[in-house]
């Protein structure tokens, strides 16, 4: 996690970037949208505080109801949308990366169900296959499977993701930015790195 809304970065944030290049491990940064401050604002917040590193993964626009938290707002679907859409494109325009979606079922249902987004998605779903759970999405990129996951030397339970593909398919991932059965269509408008 980088950023959230228009004014917090998480503390570790840089520790973590950095040491992880340092480590060679892929690593990106992702912002927690939150519907209490304009997604102008938030655009601002993630641009001055998130690296435009070359060699990151791009980056993850997180949408989620702010249930959690004192922002309690839940905006129109296109009010909601137009906000999404702001955000995904500044993203893009700083890090030079077509940013990947992260969602939940109710977000996803509410919001994002049924429109065309050319963006990859990372999709949770803790209890079943995400094409159990969601409409209109067929094709996820990441999945988000549990959140209680044990990885050796880390404390305490963590998420766990699998990418939908082979480790040529990962590769090639690393490679351009872009889910591999999207580069046709994506890469002649230069929106995967290989493909500029």
């Amino acid at each position: 996690k980088s950023t959230e809304g228009k004014d917090y970065i998480d503390p570790n944030f840089y520790n973590t970037w950095n040491r992880a290049r340092e480590a060679g491990m892929p690593r990106g940064a992702y912002h927690f949208m939150t519907w209490c401050s304009l997604a102008s604002q938030q655009a601002d917040w993630f641009i001055k505080m998130v690296p435009n590193d070359p060699d990151a993964l791009p980056p993850v626009l997180d949408l989620e109801w702010n249930n959690d938290s004192s922002c309690k707002t839940h905006p129109t679907r296109e009010n909601a949308l137009e906000k999404v859409r702001y955000m995904l494109a500044a993203m893009e325009a700083h890090t030079g990366k077509l940013p990947i979606i992260y969602t939940d079922m109710t977000f996803h249902r509410d919001v994002l169900e049924g429109e065309h987004f050319p963006n990859a998605f990372w999709l949770r779903s803790t209890a079943a296959e995400p094409h159990h759970k969601y409409t209109n999405r067929p094709g996820w990129t990441f999945w988000q499977w549990t959140q209680t996951g044990v990885v050796r030397g880390v404390r305490p339970e963590v998420d766990r993701n699998a990418f939908y593909g082979t480790q040529d398919e990962w590769t090639n991932f690393l490679l351009t930015g872009c889910d591999p059965r999207a580069i046709a269509v994506l890469g002649p408008y230069g929106r995967c790195a290989l493909q500029k």
